[in-house]
């Protein structure tokens, strides 16, 4: 991802913003971080770069870079980044969690909502509307990252792998992202052209931010490596992230619900690199077809609600989480249930984001210049355009036919449609999205709220 900005020459650096304005820039932002990731980061960098310049461009560019090389939403890590930079600890946590609290809070609500009118006829006419339009976002979403990803034939040969891999021989994400950066590694030293990354190389020093003057002002002596800074990050975050996934095994056992919640969601935190399009493949496939958690559309309900409010677009797993705990409540209400299961997924889920960003930014330095680990990031990159891939042709199949049936030949083997199931209302409303953002260049939310209107007129005309 690149983000330019032209500056007509070198200003005094603004006042240093105490910890209480941050706190309102910060919450600002997370109230307004619709659009993904890419619009997340322009937001940030119109707020932080351009208007306050509390960071300057080529550290924030470097700070993103970071940030993509993590598993997990790299926009709210980026917020962690900048605020720990600002306002160490505190202000790492407080930009971190004011990304992420208010989209949670949305998310919470409509769940609860989706679990209540799931069945109301109406309710299910915009939903299938909304189904449609998420599967033109998937295309999207798949189009702008292979245009950027697959630039010669082994990053095609790469992405062409991961599709089957996933798909046919149902091989998991975790082992194909792992495949696929041992790749990018070994490419690095036998073809590095072909394997290069961009936006690992020097920068010019900035010297017009906040963060750039207290950093020649010596002002971020917390930046610095410090092998003792990191054994104690690692001793408190590893037990807060993963303790209470442990307590939950040891409490339930293995078998329970809490712990498949905070056990496969804790996974799924380290393995998120490419962003949440590239995970939610593999997470619908588990929260269907291995934990039962959900049926196939109800995935993309999720998604639809997820694209519609603020923060990161991997607040889905929150929707998933949610309704896993409400059909297995045990003995606590459904509801009760639910709203910890949905709370229970937000922290596995966020809790290892700031555990990557105070642990290895101050080391972040080391990584500007490390070609293999570009490549490994390229390949990477690449694999997540098939795993993408992927999850268009599963979301397809799923939305707009009624039956799909599993070839499995010795465990292997596609999933495919029944072409005789087709639903027409489906079709032609993914069309009309596909029409809509492709041709017209229209938003996201407009395209959501459009086709949830005209799923509801279908309806209503019989």
């Amino acid at each position: 991802m690149t983000i330019t900005c032209e500056t007509s020459g070198p200003a005094a650096a603004p006042a240093r913003p105490t910890f209480r304005e941050a706190v309102k820039i910060w919450a600002k932002i997370g109230c307004l971080s619709f659009g993904g990731p890419a619009g997340q980061i322009a937001l940030m960098h119109r707020e932080l770069v351009e208007e306050r310049r509390w960071i300057g461009e080529q550290r924030f560019l470097h700070a993103l870079n970071y940030c993509m090389l993590l598993p997990g939403p790299e926009a709210q890590q980026l917020a962690t980044y900048i605020g720990w930079l600002m306002h160490r600890t505190a202000g790492g946590l407080v930009a971190g969690l004011l990304f992420v609290l208010p989209g949670a809070v949305v998310m919470l609500a409509l769940s609860i909502l989706y679990a209540l009118y799931r069945h109301v006829p109406l309710i299910d006419a915009a939903f299938l509307g909304a189904k449609a339009a998420v599967l033109a976002v998937v295309v999207e979403a798949l189009l702008r990252i292979g245009r950027r990803a697959l630039k010669n034939r082994p990053m095609v040969g790469i992405a062409g792998l991961a599709f089957l891999a996933i798909y046919v021989l149902h091989i998991p994400f975790p082992l194909i992202i792992l495949a696929a950066g041992l790749a990018g590694w070994v490419g690095s030293r036998v073809a590095p052209v072909l394997f290069q990354s961009a936006g690992h190389a020097g920068a010019k020093a900035d010297t017009n931010g906040v963060v750039d003057q207290m950093f020649e002002r010596g002002e971020l002596a917390h930046a610095e490596p410090s092998l003792r800074r990191a054994a104690g990050i690692i001793t408190v975050w590893l037990p807060l992230w993963l303790g209470p996934v442990a307590v939950l095994w040891a409490a339930f056992g293995r078998g329970s619900v809490w712990t498949q919640i905070g056990s496969f969601f804790s996974l799924m935190a380290v393995v998120t690199f490419g962003g949440a399009y590239a995970v939610l493949a593999y997470v619908a496939q588990a929260a269907v077809d291995g934990f039962g958690w959900l049926a196939p559309g109800e995935m993309l309900d999720g998604l639809g609600l997820a694209e519609t409010t603020p923060g990161p677009l991997v607040m889905v797993l929150q929707f998933v989480g949610f309704l896993a705990a409400y059909r297995a409540p045990g003995i606590l209400n459904p509801m009760l249930a639910g709203c910890l299961g949905a709370l229970l997924t937000l922290w596995v889920t966020f809790a290892p984001c700031f555990f990557w960003i105070f642990l290895g930014a101050p080391y972040v330095e080391a990584l500007r210049g490390n070609r293999a680990l570009g490549a490994a990031l390229s390949a990477i990159t690449a694999a997540v355009v098939g795993v993408i891939l992927n999850l268009a042709l599963w979301f397809a199949i799923h939305v707009v036919f009624r039956q799909v049936v599993s070839v499995d030949w010795r465990g292997i083997g596609p999933d495919l449609p029944v072409l005789s199931s087709i639903d027409w209302r489906a079709a032609g409303l993914s069309a009309m999205a596909m029409f809509a953002m492709f041709r017209f260049k229209l938003g996201m939310l407009p395209t959501l709220a459009a086709c949830g209107m005209a799923g509801v007129a279908l309806a209503a005309l019989g």
